[in-house]
């Protein structure tokens, strides 16, 4: 078994895997921790090689659509409730926010 793969050479730290991505460093390690991206484990950290870093450009990429294949959507209707057991239907109606309520104009002095 001659294996003549070799590791890589360079490993980016989150920090600058976020700076090349544009992303928070969060984002990057959030990712990482919910195994959505790439990443090796290294010494209690993650570590991102140039693959890696390509592997989550194409992860994230989005595809434009066709817009001859595309249908166009219909706008959506808000349809009234209907009561199901035969009870009348009940409007609901906002309160007032209790700041607003209680919230006098201040004096002036």
């Amino acid at each position: 078994m001659d294996r003549q793969t070799s590791a890589p050479t360079t490993f980016y730290r989150p920090a600058e895997v976020a700076e090349r991505l544009r992303c928070s460093v969060w984002w990057v390690k959030e990712q990482a921790r919910r195994r959505r991206i790439p990443y090796c484990w290294i010494g209690g950290s993650y570590r991102f090689t140039e693959e890696h870093i390509s592997e989550i450009a194409r992860l994230f990429e989005v595809e434009p659509l066709d817009v001859s294949t595309s249908v166009p959507r219909r706008p959506q209707t808000v349809r009234p409730a209907t009561p199901t057991n035969g009870e009348p239907v009940v409007q609901l109606n906002a309160r007032i926010p209790r700041r607003a309520r209680t919230s006098t104009p201040h004096a002036a002095a």
